[in-house]
């Protein structure tokens, strides 16, 4: 089986987890269209990829792709706005709320939680982030899309963990917002270089590279400073 075989039929089991309503109103053809298009959106950019090559890889005359979508952006945008609301969103938030919502001994271990959960997410769904990354920032209606489903939901709750950690004297008298922020960036960072930027760097194994980040967000990397005396 080819590895194009192979990718788009990833393309349409991820579609085909949709909810139903969005599934029927898909032909078989708009399936094969978006799993082509999807894949040679993540792999080239939106620029840089054509509807002849996407029709090509949909086993589809290019004209097919005119009748359902006017135009290549309205392609774009058919694909990620049900993918991002109906499919990546709900597993961000329905894995993410609960950790949220679950009692954590310490700041440490609610990090090392949300880390292992977006790691293993990340590598079930690369191509779909690598696409949302990729296209996000160049179209103002993905982006506030993004912000509403995705961050605004989650943000919130997450500081609640943060102010209880604070409480406790976990963490420094900052801003909740500045801490989760800062969280956030290095949790993102690492599963972006881990696997999008820097897939074959020098990495040791998952669970040493996970600690290692979790030790890095919560102490940082400077020594200790020898007590005087």
């Amino acid at each position: 089986m080819s590895k194009d075989h192979n990718e788009q039929s990833a393309w349409i089991e991820l579609l085909n987890q949709l909810e139903l309503e969005d599934r029927e109103k898909m032909t078989d053809k708009q399936k094969r269209i978006a799993a082509a298009a999807l894949d040679i959106f993540s792999e080239k950019g939106y620029a840089a990829a054509s509807t002849n090559e996407i029709a090509k890889k949909a086993g589809v005359a290019e004209g097919t792709i005119f009748r359902h979508y006017k135009t290549k952006k309205d392609l774009l945008f058919s694909i990620l706005s049900p993918l991002m609301t109906k499919l990546l969103a709900p597993f961000v938030l329905r894995d993410l709320q609960q950790i949220v919502d679950t009692p954590h001994d310490s700041y440490a271990q609610f990090v090392m939680a949300v880390l292992k959960n977006r790691h293993d997410f990340f590598i079930k769904h690369k191509q779909a982030i690598r696409l949302l990354i990729q296209e996000i920032p160049f179209h103002e209606e993905l982006r506030e899309e993004f912000i509403k489903t995705v961050t605004e939901q989650l943000f919130y709750r997450a500081q609640l963990v943060v102010e209880r950690s604070k409480a406790d004297k976990e963490l420094l008298d900052l801003p909740s917002h500045a801490i989760l922020r800062f969280t956030i960036t290095n949790v993102v960072g690492f599963l972006l270089v881990r696997h999008l930027f820097l897939p074959n760097g020098p990495w040791e194994d998952d669970e040493t590279e996970l600690e290692r980040t979790v030790q890095l967000i919560m102490h940082g990397v400077a020594a200790p400073q020898a007590k005087p005396e």
